[in-house]
Formats: structure tokens, C-alpha cells, sequence
């Protein structure tokens, strides 16, 4: 492991694969975790892994802890035909990380489909430190806007998430559902899978994207199928009877 300037990096012993369309881009079994952020990690890749040219752009980026990037655009030969994906790939070959001077990073939306093993993962990386554990309650979850309690159960499944707060989802019944209104906002997570969202109407007053819920959530987190969650940040949560603190997240 290092950690240089902010920027952790760590080996991958998964077998990772990009593809664009039905070609082949990356293939490695030899790719580097990096946390250019706190929150994931980005992938990094030895260039005899990437089976794609690597065009420069004639543009430069420059970065607050990895030093200068040249940037490339990917050309993938497709039937008789070249793909150019403009911007898609980046080197630092003067980094302050001396891992990643001789490696290359892909935008994630480069390419269409990333697999770890034969799973295919979606949105980002996972990180090898964040943990998912979605877990039956009996706790008493009572949730309120404006003094007004717009679900109560004591039949919760908690989603414990690494990094951030207690996820409370609740069966549909015992949620005011005359009081949502689905919208057209989806998510996706790479532990969870793509969630759907609903506004949230009270005494004439509405609060926009406030709950959502996973109808087709990844396997991991099977068992909060169909259930509904509120913003922890912008409602009144007693868990209980004991009121919790709104935690200060990016979602705050």
C-alpha cells in the first residue's frame, strides 16, 4: 500500500475487463486501486493491458495531488471501422505517485460495460474497504416532516453502508404513500443497483426526490427490494423513541 499526497493505492487481485460495444478494451489481472478521492477508487492499468490506441488529445489536465495528466483519446478498431472516444484516458508520467507513472486510467463512461470476474459492475469500482449489510430489524422507525409522521414501522431493514449513516427501509404499508409522488430521477449504486425516486407532499408543501426505493436491487442487497427510505439528512428520524441527530453527508 501507498498513500502519497492524499492518494492511496493498492493492488487488485480481480480480474477486470472494459468493453466498448462487443470489443474488448481492457483485460488485466494486474490493476491498481487508486483513491483520487476519499469517498471509491479508480482503476489503473498497465498499457499491455489495454487493447486500444491511446491518441493524444493535445490536452493537458493538471490535478491537486497527481500532478499533470496527458490526455488521450481511445481508438478501438470496430469491424472496418475506428471508434474515437475523445478524452476518454489519462496518464501522469511525472505523478508524485510513483505507481501510476507508468499506468493508464480510463473514464469510466469510456466504455460500456466493466466486469470484475463475469460480474458486471456499474456506476464506479467498488472498493475493497466499503462494506454493504442490509439486515431484518424490529426496531420502532417513526420518520416526520414538519411534525407531521409520514411513516412508522417496526419491521425496518437497516442498510449499514460504509461511510455513511443507518439506511431505514420500510415496507410500503407503512409508509404514507398518498403523500408520494414518483418523479422521473433514477440513481445507481455499484452495491445496491438503480433506485427510483419519489417527491414527498405535506400540508401543500413539496420536498423533491425525498425517498426512493430499489424494485430490482444487485444481490447483495436483495433485502431491501420494493422497501422505501428517507433522506437521514432532511427528515425527523426517533428510532425507539429517541430522536437521531441529521447526519452531515454529501446528501446534506
Amino acid at each position: 500500500m501507498a498513500v502519497i499526497e492524499n492518494v492511496r493505492v493498492e493492488q487488485n487481485a480481480k480480474w477486470v475487463r472494459g468493453f466498448l460495444g462487443d470489443v474488448l478494451v481492457v483485460d488485466t489481472r494486474s490493476s491498481l486501486f487508486v483513491w483520487e478521492w476519499p469517498h471509491y477508487p479508480a482503476w489503473y492499468f498497465d498499457l499491455a493491458d489495454v487493447h486500444a490506441e491511446l491518441r493524444p488529445s493535445g490536452e493537458t489536465e493538471t490535478t491537486v495531488n497527481r500532478g499533470d495528466a496527458v490526455v488521450y483519446d481511445l481508438v478501438v478498431a470496430s469491424g472496418e471501422e475506428e471508434v474515437v472516444v475523445e478524452s476518454a484516458a489519462r496518464k501522469f508520467p511525472d505523478s508524485p505517485v510513483a505507481e501510476i507513472r507508468d499506468r493508464v486510467r480510463i473514464n469510466w463512461d469510456a466504455l460500456g460495460q466493466w466486469f470484475e470476474e463475469d460480474t458486471e459492475v456499474i456506476i464506479h469500482p467498488r472498493s475493497p474497504f466499503a462494506r454493504v449489510d442490509v439486515l431484518a430489524s424490529s426496531r420502532h422507525v417513526k420518520v416526520s416532516v414538519d411534525g407531521t409522521v409520514v411513516a412508522e414501522s417496526t419491521r425496518p431493514t437497516i442498510l449499514f453502508e460504509t461511510g455513511l449513516p443507518p439506511r431505514y427501509y420500510l415496507p410500503a404499508d407503512d409508509v404514507r404513500m398518498d403523500l408520494l409522488s414518483r418523479t422521473d430521477l433514477t440513481t445507481g449504486c455499484p452495491y445496491k443497483g438503480f433506485a427510483r425516486y419519489f417527491s414527498l407532499t405535506v400540508d401543500g408543501t413539496t420536498y423533491g426526490d425525498l425517498v426512493w426505493s430499489y424494485p430490482d436491487p444487485l444481490p447483495e442487497s436483495r433485502g431491501i427490494e420494493d422497501l422505501l427510505c428517507f433522506y437521514n439528512e432532511k427528515v425527523d428520524i426517533e428510532v425507539d423513541g429517541v430522536a437521531e441527530t441529521r447526519p452531515d453527508t454529501p446528501f446534506s
